[in-house]
């Protein structure tokens, strides 16, 4: 569900979007960050924990826990709450560690 007005801040929606999570279309507006936009339309799994696989979802909202990280636009670990959403952009899930981290471990 979008907030239409805000009973401090008015009218918070703008030029409405098109984005992708896991190749399926949704509704978004430009200025919402990606978290926003995903939470508004229902989605509150952002990916899965490193260890315990677990599900992660939106917890600090302002950029400084690191539970948000999606894929945005073929780049790893992107922290959503700090990302606007852009027309036609393409969002998936972090479900494992990024490349970098794997060629690491595995030396």
């Amino acid at each position: 569900m979008h907030i239409e007005k805000h009973p401090v801040l008015g009218r918070q929606l703008h030029k409405p979007v098109t984005i992708y999570f896991n190749d399926q279309p949704y509704q978004a507006y430009t200025q919402q960050s990606v978290a926003a936009a995903l939470m508004a339309n229902g989605i509150k799994k952002l990916g899965v924990t490193r260890k315990l696989v677990q599900s992660r979802g939106l917890f600090c909202s302002r950029g400084r826990c690191c539970s948000c990280y999606m894929t945005i636009e073929g780049e790893d670990h992107v922290r959503s709450c700090m990302t606007e959403v852009e027309d036609g952009m393409r969002i998936y899930p972090n479900m494992d560690d990024p490349e970098v981290r794997r060629d690491i471990d595995e030396d």
